[in-house]
């Protein structure tokens, strides 16, 4: 039976190597900074803290990759969700706005870095990413960021249909931009990589010790765990949308949104070719976006965000008729693996680098570009552990804010995404 909410159910788990072993944490120990969250913010984090020397414990309620970080579709996006780079400047000024630019857009290759220094074996491919456009009124949208980030000297292209059509193994699309920095990874083996890559640095990692209270005691920092206690003059929270009460106000910072995926047996050899042949990812330009990638053994792995509770049916339809619109060469493919995970959702799309208190720094809300953004989030919390001036930073220090009318935030998104497929049923 296809189950979801449980990681086990994700198509990553059944195809990655065994986690490296992070027993729980029992007793109480010192360090200089502790890690809370066993994601790609926190094992980042703890990697980086690590290799400079740094004594670093991370502590994870489940294990690392648990999250998002291990359930998600597998796309390495050098760009924002939402934002063109003109935006940020606006938003942010000349030189604020394009060093976030140009952090975003070395994000992804700095996981590739991390990848290829390390040696972790998680089916990297970096061919690639492609924003793909049914209409030529959405390929207007894609043609707006290949412009704007071509400007800034980043390696795109803008695509016509027959280099569509050659690249996607589709003749849905009119046009695309291609990012040449993009790629596709498994996430789950990506995260369990940098944990032992951690480890091999010096790290220790704990799994099954949920964070229960970060308290300031005698001039220092204590993380409790059920079964010990760390003490550090630094804190990161890495937690995203699974922060839960353990820091006020952290949790209503963003929003928690459930994606689903669900991923194809094995298609023949003669379908799966035929269908992105040099295995580029997809995220078009729909204003709900369909999202496609192939791994190495020929199944389609794609998503949806659910319209309402008890989605797990309608689910399986919908991502199957998304995919027989795209690639009706795969005919009436059957999905063997369907799972989901909780993404944090920033109301601007931006991600958020806080300092709740004195030596406690937060990461968090990629809305979903997290492979990329996390990654680079983790390195630089540890760059500010260490003591890069925040306004060094390329990503703004802000304040805490609770997002307002939060509970009323994802009924409404689920009446304003079933608004944007209406209206891109329409072009």
């Amino acid at each position: 039976m296809l189950k979801t909410s449980d990681p086990k159910s994700a198509l990553w788990s059944s195809t990655s190597a065994p986690p490296p072993d992070t027993p729980p944490l029992a007793g109480d120990r010192r360090a200089d900074a502790v890690v809370v969250g066993g994601g790609f913010t926190g094992l980042s984090a703890a990697l980086h803290l690590a290799e400079a020397g740094v004594d670093t414990v991370l502590v994870e309620a489940e294990a690392p990759g648990f999250g998002a970080s291990g359930r998600n579709n597998g796309q390495v996006v050098p760009a924002f969700s939402r934002h063109n780079p003109d935006e940020v400047v606006a938003e942010f000024g000349s030189e604020r706005g394009e060093a976030l630019n140009a952090w975003v857009q070395d994000a992804a290759a700095l996981v590739f870095d991390l990848i290829a220094r390390h040696g972790i074996d998680c089916d990297a491919s970096q061919n690639g990413w492609l924003m793909p456009a049914h209409t030529e009124s959405r390929l207007a949208v894609a043609r707006a960021k290949h412009d704007q980030w071509s400007a800034r000297g980043a390696p795109v292209a803008l695509l016509d249909r027959a280099e569509t059509a050659a690249l996607t193994g589709s003749e849905h699309y009119v046009g695309a931009w291609l990012h040449r920095g993009g790629g596709n990874i498994n996430p789950l083996e990506y995260t369990r990589g940098l944990a032992r890559a951690a480890l091999n640095a010096g790290a220790a990692i704990h799994a099954a010790s949920p964070a229960t209270a970060v308290e300031r005691n005698a001039g220092t920092w204590r993380v409790t765990t059920p079964n010990g206690i760390v003490e550090a003059d630094n804190v990161i929270l890495a937690t995203n949308a699974y922060s839960g009460d353990l820091w006020p106000g952290l949790a209503r910072s963003v929003v928690p949104l459930r994606l689903l995926q669900a991923a194809t047996k094995p298609l023949s050899d003669n379908v799966a070719r035929t269908i992105l042949p040099e295995r580029q990812g997809i995220s078009d330009a729909r204003r709900v976006l369909w999202a496609f990638r192939k791994d190495d053994a020929g199944r389609i792995v794609t998503g949806a965000a659910p319209l309402v509770p008890g989605y797990r049916g309608p689910l399986r339809d919908l991502c199957a008729a998304q995919l027989k619109a795209v690639f009706p060469q795969a005919g009436d493919a059957e999905f063997e693996h369907l799972w989901d995970g909780k993404v944090a959702v920033t109301l601007d799309r931006l991600p958020r680098f806080h300092e709740v208190a004195e030596g406690v720094y937060a990461g968090l809300g990629y809305s979903g570009r997290g492979i990329a953004m996390a990654t680079a989030m983790g390195k630089l919390l540890a760059e500010r552990v260490q003591g890069t001036p925040a306004s060094d930073l390329p990503v703004p220090v802000s304040p805490l804010k609770p997002v307002p009318m939060r509970s009323l935030l994802i009924p409404m998104a689920r009446v304003r995404m079933n608004w944007w497929r209406f209206l891109d049923r329409l072009d």
